[in-house]
């Protein structure tokens, strides 16, 4: 069968790419969509989790990908959903934008890359995306927005409305795509197991794309199809291989687009005789630290959500010519200070450094084309530096505060959930593998879609921009 295009999963990156596409797109279309794995409705996975012991919450394949890839360095792990919706089955719902500055690094902090294009290209983007998600969020951030969030902003904590007043738009409401209010779907029930929310108030592809998107009778979707390779033929990209019911089969088409995470984005066209010196290398995620605060005679208390609000104030300025910029997670989870009468006399905090992408942490082939190679060697000196200044000045940063001790990771986390670069933006071949627009350099009608394009990391949640993106891909492939 031919199709105008093949999609190659279902998660952030593919369905919002596929909602414009097929918004722009005349009806006689015909879309061939290649899941990995299943459909599997969030009601069975409430279900499943309700059946395992108290405390034994898993996602599909143990949060580790399963065995769908090799890791050479297991201390390291990369964490996603192989199924229907991808990563949007396990996320929190985070979506903070990324800052003007983060798409110019190299030109205002001499420092990583920078993007082909910039905030403004994907400002009109964000908000579509927001709209899309039914964000919640705050009327004053740190970085521009052309209109308001469509919910309100979650309620902060006691210890967040102390932090507010000492640092104004710096220290925000976490925007969220958990809802605040009951609307397209449920509110935030401040359970603290959003990765299985039970109650629907977090946007999914399931909640809020499968039935526009996935329902077109211009789509058809083959579950349990694994993408092996792009077929090429001078230049141009005439269709995929995959692997279906233990059968190896071929579709052809216009138009290929990849949209399945960094790790295998880039193993597929690394299949396909991808020759870009990009392609596979880079491989990135942000590195998180967390810190408890005990506080003396002052309750923690409140807050509508499992991450009440973002802090800016290690986040950008002329510091990241020398460290890495952080953004500040106030968490609102199940935690308590083991002292009689203090239960609630403590703060919780994540620290998130962004990094400069390594050329020596990347993905591979194997013996089994089905099997990607994952090697991590290590972070940059970069975060280490982000981390020292944070260490030596946390008393001072959080000096409104009334605190008494502070304790602070000295192991980073062993991941953030978020897989990022492997086949990054440029302005041509030599720098990166796709353009600002998402096309491959060589293969003009394959598009990679997703954080695999990313060129440098950010503190950020990266989803709301790599959705945003995805929209803008559509837009412009369908404008040409």
């Amino acid at each position: 069968m031919h199709y105008n295009l093949i999609l190659v999963g279902t998660g952030f990156a593919s369905s919002f790419f596929l909602k414009k596409f097929l918004e722009k797109s005349s009806q006689n279309i015909r879309v061939l969509v290649l899941e990995r794995g299943e459909f599997i409705p969030h009601q069975k996975r409430l279900q499943d989790a309700r059946s395992r012991p108290l405390g034994k919450v898993s996602y599909v394949s143990g949060g580790n990908g399963g065995n769908t890839f090799r890791n050479n360095t297991p201390e390291k792990s990369w964490i996603f959903d192989p199924s229907f919706g991808g990563s949007s089955n396990c996320w929190t719902g985070c979506t903070p934008r990324f800052m003007p500055n983060d798409f110019e690094m190299k030109s205002k902090y001499n420092v990583g890359e920078d993007w082909p294009l910039t905030y403004s290209d994907i400002e009109l983007y964000y908000c579509e995306v927001e709209d899309i998600m039914s964000t919640s969020g705050p009327d004053i951030t740190p970085y521009p927005m052309s209109r308001k969030y469509p919910q309100p902003a979650h309620e902060l904590s006691t210890v967040d409305k102390v932090l507010q007043k000492a640092y104004g738009d710096q220290y925000i409401s976490q925007p969220t795509a958990r809802s605040s209010i009951s609307n397209k779907r449920n509110k935030c029930c401040t359970s603290a197991i959003c990765h299985l929310c039970p109650v629907e108030a977090k946007f999914t592809i399931e909640n809020g794309l499968k039935n526009i998107v996935y329902s077109d009778p211009r789509v058809e979707i083959i579950y349990q199809a694994q993408v092996i390779q792009v077929d090429t033929q001078n230049n141009i990209a005439t269709g995929v291989q995959y692997r279906h019911n233990n059968q190896d089969k071929k579709a052809t088409a216009d138009l290929v687009a990849l949209g399945a995470n960094a790790i295998f984005n880039a193993h597929i066209l690394l299949n396909s005789g991808d020759t870009n010196v990009h392609t596979g290398r880079n491989l990135s995620e942000q590195v998180g630290y967390y810190g408890y605060f005990d506080l003396k005679d002052f309750q923690n208390v409140g807050g509508s959500s499992i991450i009440t609000a973002n802090g800016f104030m290690l986040y950008d300025g002329a510091f990241r010519k020398e460290r890495a910029a952080c953004i500040i997670e106030s968490h609102n989870d199940v935690f308590i200070r083991h002292e009689a009468g203090k239960w609630r006399n403590i703060a919780k905090f994540k620290f998130v450094f962004e990094d400069i992408p390594q050329a020596d942490n990347r993905v591979e082939r194997s013996a089994d084309p089905l099997i990607p190679a994952v090697t991590y060697k290590a972070h940059s000196d970069y975060v280490v530096k982000g981390y020292d200044y944070l260490k030596n000045n946390i008393g001072k940063i959080f000096g409104s505060l009334p605190i008494e001790n502070i304790y602070l990771d000295d192991k980073y986390q062993p991941s953030e959930a978020h897989i990022l670069g492997t086949a990054r933006m440029g302005n041509d071949a030599a720098t990166g593998v796709v353009d600002k627009d998402l096309r491959h350099h060589q293969y003009r009608n394959l598009l990679v879609l997703g954080g695999s394009a990313f060129p440098t990391i950010t503190p950020s949640n990266p989803t709301i921009t790599l959705a945003a993106l995805s929209l803008r891909a559509a837009d412009k492939l369908v404008q040409s």
